[in-house]
């Protein structure tokens, strides 16, 4: 049983398995990319990964390791000079398999790997989606600083106009007192909602109270021009024509006395 045994074979020796690695590892350093088969490619990244991430520290030792792997000088000097610093700020997966197909004959299963540093179509397709899909996100701190504004600021935001009162009353007419308005700008205009003010006001308002205690209305009931009749001043006068003609009525009486008495 094969258990825990992940290594590929590939069917071959231990000896021909290194030497084949070896060959394709120095050929893909120099040519970038390679057609094999997907099982090769797959033993190839576990083979040739970790030497690229030994490039990175370019000493003699390092040099040395690699050597030993790869068993070719100008593949090394490849790696050291051209690659290395491509593949500087990348933390690993330095190689990418393209799957190809099927092979002709045996059907087996052909694909290309690469150094993903220098396929320079995808590299610019990916800054091309960069540059045109961006995504805006609201910052927290925006949210804290609309949350700690002033309660007074809120609400002289909120102060409504004229015009809005007149709409939620309901007619054109304008506040007679002005409370209305009064009210937002002491903040009661969120409570007013809850507690009802706004639907008791025309009840108890002073508008139906202002015909009953107003002064046209007062000028009949306790005004000068009916004080005059009633304190009997123009009455008079014809009260004093009414002697006069009480005193006319007795002189002609008189003079028909006179007369009644001269016949006599």
């Amino acid at each position: 049983m094969r258990h825990r045994k992940k290594l590929n074979h590939l069917g071959r020796t231990s000896s021909h398995r290194k030497a084949m690695l070896a060959n394709m590892a120095s050929s893909l350093i120099l040519h970038k990319r390679i057609t094999t088969t997907v099982a090769k490619a797959k033993a190839l990244r576990i083979y040739v990964e970790p030497l690229l991430t030994r490039s990175k520290n370019d000493s003699t030792h390092s040099r040395r390791m690699v050597f030993s792997y790869l068993k070719n000088k100008y593949a090394v000097s490849e790696l050291f000079r051209e690659v290395s610093p491509k593949i500087a700020e990348r933390p690993g997966g330095y190689t990418r398999i393209l799957k190809t197909g099927s092979r002709l004959g045996d059907n087996a299963d052909m694909c290309i790997i690469e150094l993903v540093d220098y396929n320079e179509n995808m590299l610019a397709a990916k800054e091309e989606t960069k540059t045109t899909t961006k995504r805006r996100r609201r910052g927290r701190g925006k949210k804290s600083d609309t949350t700690a504004e002033p309660v007074s600021t809120v609400k002289q935001k909120e102060k409504p106009t004229g015009t809005e009162l007149k709409d939620e009353t309901g007619s054109g007419e304008a506040p007679a007192t002005g409370k209305k308005e009064d009210a937002p700008a002491a903040g009661k205009q969120e409570d007013a909602p809850a507690t009802g003010k706004k639907e008791d006001a025309p009840a108890t308002g002073k508008k139906e109270d202002a015909p009953a205690a107003g002064k046209q209305e007062e000028t009949p009931a306790d005004g000068k021009q009916e004080d005059a009749p009633a304190d009997g001043k123009q009455e008079d006068a014809p009260a004093d024509g009414k002697q006069e003609e009480d005193g006319k009525d007795k002189k002609s009486s008189d003079g028909n006395g006179t007369s009644s008495d001269t016949e006599k």
